[in-house]
């Protein structure tokens, strides 16, 4: 899960879309970044849909803490808590009670937890797409739609799909990568200004009795 959640966890005729940056679609992701930007906490429940490359899909729910002035974040999933104080990430396994400890990442080209809203700033050509209808809160709206690519061609991943509501908030995010799987973030809910206790983004071995640790920095 560790992967997906970094994946979080696109080729042919799409890449001649990407030849040039488009203006209108910088323009979208310059006021999204600025709302973004202006957020110091965040609280998001989600839902993350994996498409693998035979269509079937699996889905799970889960809720993410973010506290950007001190980089930390946590998220807690049915199966899986991944959690980071700024220098320290505990990816904690429950189904088979194992800790893995890693430095945090400061590569900013990899999509993970700690620039999950604000990825798309560096490393990528876009374009703006037709708009499409969602569903928020009850209520159909049209999202403005950007695509995505990489400007490295190594990544495991050749496309994004970006979709933005009216509030310029992200409404979801879905990764394509080159084997054919589709990873879909959901933002169902957002939060801002809530205060989080720096307590919760460490890892407790009271809380967690009986894992295995593997450090692996």
């Amino acid at each position: 899960m560790k992967k997906l959640l970094l994946a979080l966890a696109f080729v042919g005729s799409s890449l001649q879309i990407f030849a040039q940056t488009d203006p209108a679609a910088k323009k979208i992701l310059n006021e999204v970044s600025k709302r973004y930007s202006s957020y110091k906490t965040i609280k998001s429940e989600f839902t993350l849909t994996i498409q693998d490359a035979n269509k079937k899909s699996y889905k799970s729910e889960g809720v993410m803490f973010f506290n950007k002035p001190k980089n930390q974040y946590a998220i807690h999933m049915k199966d899986q808590d991944v959690l980071s104080d700024g220098k320290t990430v505990w990816n904690i396994a429950k189904d088979i009670k194992e800790v893995q400890v890693t430095e945090n990442e400061k590569d900013g080209s990899t999509i993970g937890p700690s620039n999950l809203f604000n990825f798309y700033q560096q490393g990528y050509k876009y374009v703006l797409m037709e708009d499409e209808k969602i569903v928020r809160q009850g209520k159909t709206e049209m999202a403005k739609v950007i695509e995505l690519a990489p400007l490295d061609t190594k990544t495991n991943y050749f496309k994004i799909k970006l979709r933005v509501n009216k509030n310029n908030h992200i409404q979801d995010v879905t990764i394509f990568d080159k084997s054919g799987n589709r990873y879909t973030y959901a933002i169902e809910s957002l939060y801002i200004g809530k205060h989080f206790d720096d307590s919760m983004f460490k890892f407790s071995k009271e809380k967690y009795k009986g894992y295995e640790i593997v450090d692996l920095r």
